[in-house]
């Protein structure tokens, strides 16, 4: 079943460098059924859906090893196996002297017609997945953003409007 965040709620989550969890406010901890102390230490990918690319976490983890912060769209799975859609932000986090320490999330309700484009292009990318590995994946996504004439981030963004 896929449950909706309310207009204006934001997922905040934090992990360390391994991408365990460390913190996740109340809407957090809500949406994706458990409870705090079965997140808290836990890698965050439990999260994952296995509708997501494998080729859309790969650039995640390039983007913020850069660092920079990345925009995505995450289809995130419940403890009962029911799944909710975000419009995530990922960046690192850092202490005082600028060493990477984590990382920060902030997620917020999808356009709904973003969804509806973004969810056929993740099967699409999900089949090659599967037959030809996540580079040809990567390649494809590529590709689509080539013909379109827009960047990952101009792609995404304008979905989001």
């Amino acid at each position: 079943m896929e449950l909706q965040m309310k207009s204006g709620e934001f997922i905040v989550s934090k992990t360390d460098l391994k991408g365990n969890i460390t913190y996740g406010n109340e809407t957090f901890i809500e949406m994706s059924g458990y409870v705090e102390e079965e997140l808290l230490n836990k890698p965050h990918n439990i999260l994952r859906h296995e509708d997501m690319p494998k080729a859309v976490f790969k650039l995640l983890w390039e983007r913020i090893a850069e660092p920079e912060g990345i925009y995505a769209y995450v289809k995130n799975k419940t403890k009962n196996g029911d799944y909710y859609w975000v419009f995530a932000y990922v960046t690192p986090s850092f202490d005082s002297r600028g060493n990477k320490i984590g990382y920060y999330s902030v997620r917020r309700r999808p356009a709904p017609n973003a969804i509806a484009l973004i969810e056929p292009l993740y099967r699409e990318l999900l089949q090659i997945e599967r037959q030809n590995g996540v580079s040809a994946s990567q390649t494809r996504l590529n590709t689509i953003l080539t013909e379109k004439g827009v960047t990952y981030d101009q792609f995404v963004f304008n979905l989001q409007k």
